[in-house]
C-alpha cells in the first residue's frame, strides 16, 4: 500500500481541554471500528482529568482537514533502559473512514517521529491488532517492522485489585 502526501489544508495541533469531547467521539468510533465499542468506560470527565489535569498522563495531536476534526493521535512516554532514552509510545491514532486514503495517517505518524527526535526519544512505538492487515501493510510501508518476538501481557479489572492488593 503506498502512501499519499496529505494535502496542504491538513494541519496538526495538540488538543486541549476544551476538546475532551472530540477525543471522546475519536475513542468511540475507533473502538467501534476495532470491535471493542463495549469496552469504552472513558468519559469527557475523565479525559479532562488524566489528559489536561495536574498529572497529565498521555498527550493526544488532532489532525484536521481544512476546518473537519479527520484524525487523532493519543501517545505518551516510555523509556528505554537499553538505549537509556525515553520514547513515545503511541496508544491510538485514528483517521475517519471518509478521510482515509489521503496520506493522513502518515502525516501523523510523520509529525509523531518529528516529535520524538525533538524531545530525544530513541523510538516510536505502538501495537496493531492482528487482524488489521490494512493497518499492518500501511505500518510496513513506513519501515515500521513488527516485534513478533514480544507478546504484550495485561493486568486489567479484578486481576489487577488482586495483585495490587496481594500481600
Amino acid at each position: 500500500m503506498s502512501e499519499q502526501t496529505a494535502t496542504p489544508d491538513f494541519r496538526i495541533r495538540p488538543a486541549t481541554e476544551g476538546d475532551a469531547p472530540l477525543i471522546l467521539q475519536f475513542i468511540k468510533e475507533l473502538a467501534h471500528y476495532e470491535r471493542l465499542l463495549d469496552e469504552v468506560v472513558a468519559t469527557e470527565e475523565s479525559l479532562r482529568e488524566t489528559l489536561f489535569g495536574a498529572r497529565a498522563y498521555a498527550e493526544v495531536s488532532l489532525g484536521y482537514l481544512a476546518d473537519t476534526p479527520a484524525a487523532f493521535a493519543l501517545y505518551f512516554h516510555n523509556y528505554s533502559t537499553f538505549l537509556g532514552r525515553p520514547g513515545i509510545y503511541l496508544e491510538d491514532l485514528y483517521v475517519r473512514e471518509e478521510f482515509r486514503g489521503r496520506g493522513l495517517g502518515g502525516a501523523m505518524l510523520r509529525h509523531l517521529a518529528r516529535l520524538a527526535l525533538e524531545r530525544g526519544c530513541g523510538r516510536l512505538e505502538w501495537a496493531v491488532l492482528n487482524w488489521n492487515e490494512p493497518a499492518i501493510n500501511f505500518y510496513k510501508g513506513l519501515g515500521a517492522a513488527p516485534m513478533d518476538e514480544w507478546t504484550v501481557f495485561r493486568v486489567t479489572g479484578e486481576a489487577l485489585d488482586r495483585l495490587g492488593n496481594d500481600e
